[in-house]
């Protein structure tokens, strides 16, 4: 039986931004899908005719360096040049135009005019702001590129210089802006928001992004970091869009790993990871195959690789309980249109975040394990394939939703989402009733069943203090290994993962035997 030196699980964009690097080293590479398609979260794909959507990720983009490394504009990944606004409705008019809102432009200039209609104060610190987080986007791109040491205990001497070389970075930004990332890392977007800005307006368009695909309100401790983390994975606050859709991404990958010599298999799903004697030996797919491998990868997340594909008694008490313990607590859900293009919603990455207020208030929901019935939304549009008549998808990131609803089954509560995040995009635009022509809806268990992440989370663990860094997954074990010999850990459950990037993808070639 063929021995691959090293099989990954899961065809998602960490797990291919691995086998990728593997191959171009040599590597006998097999990845292995469940689905019969690539990319995991990182998908483009129909749910009708002319209904081609992003299925979870409105936008997004790998860190320039793999790009780079992994030539991937030669395989057909294009990024649009031209970045989107960011627009947060304010108010409800009748027929609301473009200027009723606010509008956060990539060019400062038209960015500080709008704001400026709410705050004089605000729009004169825009500039300070946006130059304040491009250096905490340094830092989380710095942070995402070391290889997190083993705390408190196999501390790696190695790793802990990857940690101080982190340390220098921070410093060498200077005393006043060390201290205000430092300082923003604990606290709440609230917090975060509220030193920069004034107008109610302002803060809570930008205090959503540390929010968002978090179980968590603007109130919420870390959520400041949080908010450095997803402006860094969109470099700003709109989306990144990618020419074709974000499925162009998975897609430039796979045809990497292959261009390389790296093999995928879809509709190939691991019933269990072998092990002997705390030893990875391969693994064992559904219908019974077993396949050999020096390595063995998993870019699934942490719960679903411990607690069932390796099994809790493969693995040390402490240790189970711990991964026991990790935080999942999804509660996003999309809701998809397809509308004849009339429905009035301007271009870009558009966001229902009225106040500070409304963002608590929306996530009251989750608390209670219930379904809001006044979300945080964020809105793009995209044309569809079809010219004739010219249709228009409209994708909802709906927020908050509990994976665990104490009333009520996700069989029946999706048509609730559904007419909220309708219902509640309709007060601003009152023609998008009458344009919709089909509809999808991803409830959180569709998210778990169908793209195999845990309780819905988007992050495969709430990226939360105490889930953070050198605590991701679980403290002990922030390096990618796992106390099963050679067994790793690449998806975004580990440090550096959570939204696109790539980032822990690309870190567990480092640490790999």
């Amino acid at each position: 039986m063929k021995t691959y030196d090293t099989i990954i699980i899961g065809a998602g964009h960490n797990g291919l931004v691995a086998a990728a690097y593997l191959a171009k080293q040599g590597k006998e590479v097999l990845v292995l899908e469940r689905r019969d398609i690539v990319g995991g979260q990182v998908v483009t794909e129909s749910f009708g005719d002319c209904f081609t959507v992003d299925s979870l990720h409105a936008g997004g983009t790998l860190r320039p360096d793999i790009v780079k490394h992994l030539n991937l504009a030669s395989h057909g990944l294009v990024v649009d040049s031209v970045r989107k606004p960011f627009i947060s409705l304010v108010g409800r008019t009748a027929s609301p135009t473009y200027e009723d809102h606010l509008v956060l432009d990539a060019d400062p200039a038209k960015a500080m005019a709008s704001i400026k209609r709410f705050s004089e104060k605000d729009a004169a610190n825009w500039i300070p702001f946006l130059d304040f987080m491009k250096k905490a986007t340094q830092f989380i791109e710095s942070s995402n590129s070391a290889i997190m040491p083993r705390l408190p205990k196999g501390f790696n001497l190695s790793e802990g210089m990857a940690l101080a070389e982190l340390g220098l970075d921070l410093r060498m930004m200077g005393g006043k802006d060390m201290m205000r990332i430092v300082r923003g890392i604990p606290m709440t977007a609230d917090e975060f928001v509220d030193e920069w800005f004034e107008s109610d307006v302002v803060k809570a368009a930008i205090a959503s992004l540390g929010i968002h695909g978090l179980t968590l309100g603007v109130y919420g401790a870390g959520t400041g970091y949080t908010l450095m983390h997803n402006w860094a994975n969109r470099g700003g606050l709109s989306h990144v869009t990618v020419q074709g859709g974000i499925g162009k991404i998975s897609e430039s990958l796979a045809s990497a790993v292959k261009s390389f010599g790296g093999e995928i298999r879809t509709g190939a799903e691991v019933e269990h990871i072998k092990v002997d004697t705390y030893t990875c030996k391969g693994v064992v797919l559904k219908n019974g195959e077993e396949i050999h491998a020096n390595n063995v990868i998993s870019a699934a997340d942490p719960k679903h690789t411990f607690l069932t594909l390796v099994g809790a008694m493969n693995l040390p008490p402490e240790f189970v309980w711990n991964v026991q313990s990790i935080k999942m607590r999804g509660s996003v859900a999309k809701v998809h249109l397809l509308t004849d293009g009339k429905h009035g919603i301007p271009d870009g990455t558009v966001v229902i975040a009225p106040s500070i207020k409304y963002l608590e208030q929306a996530y009251d929901a989750a608390k209670y394990h219930s379904i809001s019935e006044k979300p945080y939304l964020e809105v793009t549009t995209s044309a569809s394939e079809s010219v004739h008549p010219i249709k228009s998808v409209v994708s909802i990131h709906f927020q908050f939703a509990a994976y665990k609803l104490k009333e009520g089954d996700w069989k029946t509560e999706g048509v609730k989402v559904e007419k909220i995040a309708i219902d509640t995009l309709a007060e601003y635009f009152p023609n998008l009733k009458s344009s919709i022509v089909n509809t999808k809806t991803l409830t959180p268990q569709d998210l778990e069943s169908t793209y195999g992440l845990t309780e819905g989370d988007l992050n495969h663990g709430q990226i939360m203090l105490d889930q953070f860094m050198f605590m991701r997954p679980i403290p002990g074990w922030s390096n990618h290994k796992t106390p099963i010999d050679n067994l790793y850990l690449c998806g975004s459950g580990v440090h550096g993962g959570g939204g696109v990037n790539g980032a822990s993808g690309r870190n567990v070639v480092k640490v790999i035997k």
